[in-house]
C-alpha cells in the first residue's frame, strides 16, 4: 500500500514523501496514529499543492532577506555607552543592543539571534559583525562603539 507520510517515521521516510509499506503496517500503525494518509489521487494533488505553496513562501522569504542584505551590507551603526579607564565599557554590547541600533538607525527589524557575535563587545572601537539573514544570505555590518 502506498501512503503519504505526515510525520517523519524512523526507518520508513520523511514527512511529505510517498512510500510503499505493507498493508498491515499502514492500517494498524501509521494511519490510526495520524502519521500517514492513504496515497489517493486527491491526497497526492493536495500534497503537491502544499509543496508548491511552501516553495513560493520560501522564495518570498529569500527575496526579502536579499533586500535586507543589500540595505545592511557596508552600513554602520553607532552605539553610545558609558566607559571607564582605557576604553573599557561598563557592561557590554550584546546582539540585542546591536539589533536595537539597526532598527533605530537603519529602519530594519532584525532578530537578535541572527546577529553573530563571537563574544560580547567589551571595549570601545569599531567592530565588524555578521548578520545571518537566511540560509546562505549574510550581511556585514560595522558597529562603532563610542563614549556617551
Amino acid at each position: 500500500m502506498q501512503v503519504i507520510l505526515k510525520k517523519d517515521v524512523k526507518g520508513t521516510g520523511k514527512a511529505g514523501s510517498v512510500v510503499k509499506v505493507s498493508d498491515g503496517y499502514a492500517r494498524n500503525m501509521l494511519i490510526p496514529k495520524g502519521m500517514a494518509v492513504e496515497a489517493t489521487k486527491a491526497n497526492i494533488r493536495s500534497l503537491e499543492k502544499e509543496k508548491a505553496q511552501q516553495a513560493e513562501e520560501e522564495a518570498e522569504k529569500r527575496a526579502e532577506a536579499k533586500k535586507q542584505a543589500e540595505v545592511i551590507n557596508g552600513k554602520s551603526v553607532e552605539i553610545k555607552t558609558k566607559a571607564g579607564e582605557g576604553g573599557r565599557l561598563f557592561g557590554s554590547i550584546t546582539s540585542k543592543d546591536i539589533a536595537e541600533a539597526v532598527k533605530s538607525q537603519l529602519g530594519i527589524d532584525t532578530d537578535k539571534k541572527k546577529i553573530q557575535l563571537d563574544s560580547p563587545i567589551k571595549s570601545m572601537g569599531t567592530f565588524h559583525v555578521t548578520v545571518k539573514l537566511y540560509y546562505e544570505i549574510h550581511a556585514e555590518l560595522t558597529v562603532n562603539v563610542t563614549e556617551a
